[in-house]
């Protein structure tokens, strides 16, 4: 898919216009002409900005708000960075409080994820119907469908996936709604419901997309069989010890999936770990570790003034910033993490400046370009969004490992990683017990995983929360009070919404 990335034609923004209409009972959008379609859907040209258009409203909906896909899967677990700005209600998700005005009426509202899915179900429907007429000037038109089919399937899954992590239960839509006076006014799906589109949606995706790609531009920023492979692993994890709270013990069978899964991945991909002479590379993007990320990138002038990495940065980083950053690291995580005295692993000398010794900075993403370089005004951050990457899902085959009773080889694959990391290893002793060593591999995923959206979701499947998390004690987590409240703005169309039940009477 050519030129993926750089801005869409007028004929692909208006088919954005349908897909934010598409669901408007749900999504309160105002009911939209949908004469465009009898214009649209008529070449691989057409096809092609449409997906382009998908991505774009999936990186919006994970970028808006303050950049809520770290809000979401980070921030709230508090005792990592902080939120040091105070004003608009974000430092009370780091208390567990998310009422305040601000957090209901942006990260408690959904809307932008059911945008992309709108327009994952307009691509699905409309590519599937063009003719090989209308396909001529690509080789192989079925292959050509496919592969725009099976992108759009992985976005629609891949938007559900961040949804049942944050709300649980969501409203399902998988029918592309031409006009928006027909669109239904639709209940929450209960999670199990969510989890299995999600999971069958990644099967049919599979089957669409092939491991490589076509065109070098589309590597990393566009969805192959890797980038599904990867989202089914952590489907089948997230299934595995999150679809039931009231227990501990994780489903055997969503773990063995997960492995196979993993390892199919690791065995057919071509992917490879970053080496640690090009560490910092790995969060610019497309490394050879890279599985899924979203463009944003200065080469195509996609690069983002406001990503959740500015908000570390201080002076020393950009030119015209005060000395005080936004967010800063807990010094309590360095720590924790890496101890104290003289610290040799890579990942904390590339990813933290300590400024100052009770507010560090996090410079995993501090690829700054200036756009008017000659003044240094106009900093963007040029650094993908990071969604999927091959360290992950190794990293993951430890927390497999301790599911099924296996300390030994979780031990193992934490070592693998502190040895290549550091010349000078703390390594998990031999024999420790399942408990013991899943503590161990908690605090390895806090430091491979840092600030890429992962570890408030870690914490919760391996039941670990309370270490970090001092505002979810374990009645609140069995009444999935981690889930956010909805909201209220989205019940006014529809009346068939329920509040989350553990924000019932709180919101």
């Amino acid at each position: 898919m050519r030129n993926t990335y750089k801005k869409l034609s007028m004929i692909g923004l208006a088919l954005v216009v349908i897909s934010l209409a598409s669901c408007k009972k749900l999504l309160e959008q105002e009911p939209k002409n949908s004469t465009y379609l009898e214009v649209y859907w008529k070449s691989a040209k057409d096809a092609r900005n449409a997906i382009a258009g998908n991505y774009a409203l999936l990186r919006n909906a994970c970028t808006n708000k303050e950049n809520r896909y770290y809000m979401y899967g980070d921030a709230i677990a508090k005792n990592y960075f902080t939120i040091q700005y105070t004003g608009d209600g974000l430092e009370g998700i780091q208390n567990g409080d998310f009422t305040f005005q601000y957090n209901l009426n942006s990260l408690a509202n959904y809307t932008l994820y059911y945008k992309t899915i709108a327009m994952s179900n307009i691509v699905i429907a409309n590519v599937t119907k063009m003719t090989n007429d209308q396909l001529k000037d690509v080789e192989d038109p079925q292959t050509f469908k496919n592969g725009i089919i099976g992108q759009a399937l992985f976005i629609r899954a891949l938007s559900y996936f961040m949804m049942v992590r944050v709300w649980g239960d969501v409203p399902l839509v998988t029918t592309a709604y031409d006009d928006p006076i027909t669109a239904p006014q639709l209940p929450r799906t209960n999670k199990i419901a969510i989890m299995k589109q999600i999971e069958d949606d990644c099967h049919n995706a599979a089957k669409m997309l092939s491991w490589s790609y076509d065109n070098a531009g589309d590597a990393k920023v566009t969805a192959n069989r890797g980038s599904v492979y990867a989202l089914l692993a952590h489907l089948y994890l997230w299934r595995a010890t999150m679809a039931d709270v009231s227990t501990d013990v994780a489903n055997l069978v969503d773990v063995n999936s997960a492995d196979t899964t993993i390892n199919t991945l690791i065995a057919r991909g071509g992917y490879t770990q970053t080496d640690t002479t090009n560490y910092s590379s790995t969060f610019i993007g497309r490394s050879p570790e890279g599985i899924f990320e979203l463009n944003m990138s200065e080469n195509t002038l996609e690069g983002s003034s406001s990503s959740i990495g500015t908000r570390f940065l201080n002076t020393s980083y950009i030119s015209y910033y005060n000395n005080t950053p936004r967010f800063y690291v807990v010094p309590r995580y360095l720590t924790d993490q890496y101890g104290s005295g003289t610290v040799t692993d890579i990942r904390y000398r590339k990813n933290f400046d300590l400024v100052t010794p009770d507010k560090p900075l996090c410079v995993k993403y501090s690829n700054v370009i200036y756009r008017n370089p000659g003044q240094k005004l106009d900093a963007y951050l040029s650094n993908n969004m990071i969604i999927f990457r091959l360290s992950d899902l190794k990293l993951l085959k430890a927390e497999i490992a301790l599911y099924k009773g296996d300390a030994p080889t979780a031990t193992n694959i934490i070592n693998e990683f502190r040895t290549k990391y550091d010349p000078v290893p703390k390594k998990v002793a031999a024999g420790l017990s399942v408990s013991a060593v899943m503590d161990e591999y908690i605090k390895e995923r806090g430091k491979e995983m840092f600030l890429e959206g992962h570890l408030f979701y870690d914490l919760l499947r391996t039941r670990r929360y309370g270490n970090i998390v001092d505002w979810l004690p374990v009645e609140r987590f069995r009444r999935e009070g981690f889930y956010w409240p909805v909201d209220p703005a989205l019940f006014r169309e529809n009346p068939n919404l329920k509040q989350t039940t553990y924000w019932l009477g709180k919101v």
